[in-house]
């Protein structure tokens, strides 16, 4: 077959290698606006329709060269994998324009060396959402049925600030600031770019692009938290507990009675989106405090459960630390929202069959663990190994 030429558009003139590409080939494949942008005639414009089979299978059987046209930088989250996939990359030359995200974030006056960059084109959007929700400095590319309206919907209440910016590098560029109500509230043009900003938790100057380090250690000693009268969940069973609840970027962690706050903090920090459910206002203090000594991100919801629970957004993972109301219920509304895992901690016998019971009719394979450690500790002149209490980790997940 021919060699396919990807050339990216940001608005700007074509360059003389790009129009002579242009010039020789066969057919010029693209969205409608760039196609009438650089004036591709009828009888050799393929014009990107919302399933692009149609426009593939011409390539396909084009014998002549073929130039797709495509935005800013077409590798960058863009038709570059498709046609590598169709067609391969060594049929492929590409000339990269500037990237839509690159451009958004030059128009806000912004560095992004420490952005993250999610789409929602063509993939489910919570995903991104909940990046959003644990990133302070992300891009979004959105889709016509995921837009910034959805996006700041998703987000409201939250505090963070959008820069809309719509059809960048065209003569009807635009680019608004505000927060989710004034987004929310108003109708946008595609193509677009949303970057949605935590100000107050933008970091300075990084090593790592996207900002998404190593943590280092994770399952941390007790003291590495403030709490009350040991009323934590001990660094052995944490370890466990996220083993179970697997958190990482994309993902939504519930911690029902977050007490101090270490399970969901140490979530927060492997890169998911948190949210702690605790109803004791100093233990709502105490796990703001965890966090921002950790530099964590967690929302903080003070309530009791199940009310409290009913209106958060669904999450991946559940873990449910303690409860003081209806036990069994609250067990239940976890496991019907939970997309992965509900992970449990108890520390009386009573209640673990009941707890594996209700997992198991909403449909979640189950596995209880006895799990008691026996550190060694010096006393005195002496060395001793001291049992620490015995508890029972309960994890229903789905297959």
């Amino acid at each position: 077959m021919s060699r396919i030429s990807v050339i990216g558009r940001d608005g700007s003139p074509l360059s003389r290698a790009a129009a002579e590409l242009v010039e020789s080939a066969a057919i010029v494949v693209g969205g409608k606006r760039h196609l009438e942008e650089i004036a591709v005639g009828s009888d050799r414009a393929v014009v990107f329709e919302r399933d692009l089979s149609a426009a593939l299978s011409r390539i396909e059987a084009e014998n002549g060269p073929v130039v797709v046209l495509a935005s800013g930088d077409p590798g960058f989250f863009g038709i570059t994998r498709l046609l590598e996939e169709r067609f391969g990359s060594a049929n492929l030359q590409i000339l990269p324009a500037v990237s839509s995200v690159a451009l958004a974030f030059a128009r806000a006056g912004l560095s992004w060396d420490d952005a993250v960059t999610v789409s929602a084109h063509g993939r489910e959007p919570r995903r991104a959402v909940n990046v959003c929700r644990a990133h302070p400095k992300v891009a979004v590319l959105t889709s016509p049925d995921f837009g910034p309206a959805e996006l700041a919907g998703s987000l409201d209440g939250l505090g963070r600030t959008f820069l809309v910016a719509e059809r960048l590098g065209g003569p009807d560029e635009r680019v608004f600031r505000g927060e989710a109500g004034g987004v929310a509230g108003r109708s946008w043009e595609d193509p677009n770019v949303v970057l949605v900003l935590d100000e107050e938790r933008v970091s300075g100057k990084g090593w790592i692009s996207s900002g998404y380090g190593g943590v280092g250690r994770w399952a941390l000693p007790e003291d590495e938290f403030e709490h009350r009268s040991g009323m934590i969940t001990k660094s052995s069973t944490r370890a466990l507990v996220l083993s179970r609840l697997g958190p990482g970027p994309g993902d939504l962690v519930w911690d029902v009675g977050a007490g101090s706050g270490s399970v969901i903090i140490e979530c927060a920090r492997l890169g998911a989106a948190a949210i702690g459910v605790e109803r004791d206002p100093g233990s709502c203090a105490r796990i703001r405090r965890n966090a921002e000594r950790h530099s964590a991100y967690v929302e903080v919801v003070e309530g009791a459960a199940p009310d409290a629970l009913r209106d958060l957004p669904e999450p991946d993972a559940v873990f449910v630390g303690g409860t003081g109301g209806p036990f069994e219920e609250i067990v239940k509304l976890c496991a019907v929202r939970a997309r992965r895992s509900v992970v449990l901690t108890l520390v009386g016998i009573e209640r673990v069959v009941p707890a594996g019971r209700v997992l198991e009719d909403c449909g979640l394979e189950v596995e209880t663990t006895l799990l008691q450690t026996s550190p060694l500790k010096g006393i005195a002149s002496m060395h001793r190994i001291v049992p620490d209490s015995a508890v029972f980790v309960v994890c229903g997940s789905r297959s």
